[in-house]
């Protein structure tokens, strides 16, 4: 049985969804159980645990033949990441305890970077759990294709879409969540020894003005990408709730100027099979 967190978002129900269909058994980890019944009614076990309670998430680890870690994500995070450092106490005190036979978590392209930003948050979730002693791989996906579900809206009421990723000729690496989680599941099931690292993108690398073109075509009307000035992202980001945009500005920064980047070279890398067309179009009918 596989113990998945983060099954009600997208990358960990489709996990459990491809762990199903090769007849695998899953546990949904989950902090409400009301949320959890969905899961129960496909025949998934449940557990109810919060993913900062260690003693509630060694009982929902106990016995697994394999732990799915999603990291809930923060967006907005306090100088020096308190929130996340407590949060990963608590999983690796669980783990710890509970000893799974192998582990596999969503970590992220650019956990390497020496500089600090959004995505360190993650680079602190491997060192801690990089220590625990049974087999763990970190799966480093590229910039979800999916991000792109915020300009939907533009592209078809304004015929643009605003770009922080920049220049806007610049090709990226990006991957869908569905080949993230595809790849998470087979992961879970492989037999592997010690600490691996496994970094993933799409078939293709992909440029802002690519995203407003293929918009275009999926829409039937003209769509172009803009270039949000970098000036002005401290007061967007504000304006947006945020108390401390910095981390999110030097994740950006790291995209556009390279330092977030992949670790290992191309042929070691993993490749998807969806194209951003694809993804775009499920977007767009509002999959």
């Amino acid at each position: 049985m596989y113990a998945i967190t983060g099954i009600t978002g997208k990358v960990g129900g489709q996990v459990s969804r491809f762990l199903m269909q090769e007849g695998q058994a899953v546990r949904a980890v989950v902090r409400d159980a009301r949320k959890g019944v969905i899961w129960q009614n496909l025949g998934c076990d449940l557990a109810v645990a919060d993913m900062n309670d260690a003693r509630t998430l060694t009982a929902a680890f106990k016995g697994m033949s394999g732990v799915f870690i999603l990291l809930p994500p923060i967006f907005d995070p306090s100088p020096n990441f308190p929130e996340t450092r407590s949060t990963i106490a608590a999983i690796r005190e669980a783990l710890n305890a509970a000893l799974p036979e192998k582990i596999v978590c969503i970590s992220t392209i650019g956990a390497q970077a020496k500089q600090t930003n959004l995505l360190t948050q993650l680079q602190l979730m491997e060192q801690s759990l990089g220590e625990l002693p049974m087999p763990i791989t970190f799966l480093r996906p590229a910039w979800f294709m999916e991000n792109c579900s915020w300009d939907v809206g533009p592209a078809r009421d304004e015929g643009l879409i605003r770009s922080f990723l920049q220049p806007l000729d610049k090709p990226l690496p990006m991957v869908a969540t569905a080949d993230v989680a595809q790849t998470a599941a087979e992961l879970l099931q492989d037999n592997c020894t010690g600490r691996r690292v496994v970094e993933l993108e799409g078939p293709t690398r992909v440029t802002p003005n690519e995203i407003a073109a293929t918009f275009a075509s999926i829409l039937g009307h003209p769509v172009q990408a803009m270039a949000v000035p970098r000036d002005t992202w401290e007061e967007i980001f504000r304006s947006q709730g945020m108390k401390y945009p910095e981390p999110r500005i030097q994740m950006l920064d790291g995209f556009n100027q390279g330092w977030i980047d992949f670790e290992q070279a191309e042929v070691s890398r993993r490749k998807g099979g969806i194209g951003i067309e694809q993804v775009l179009k499920e977007l767009a009918r509002g999959d």
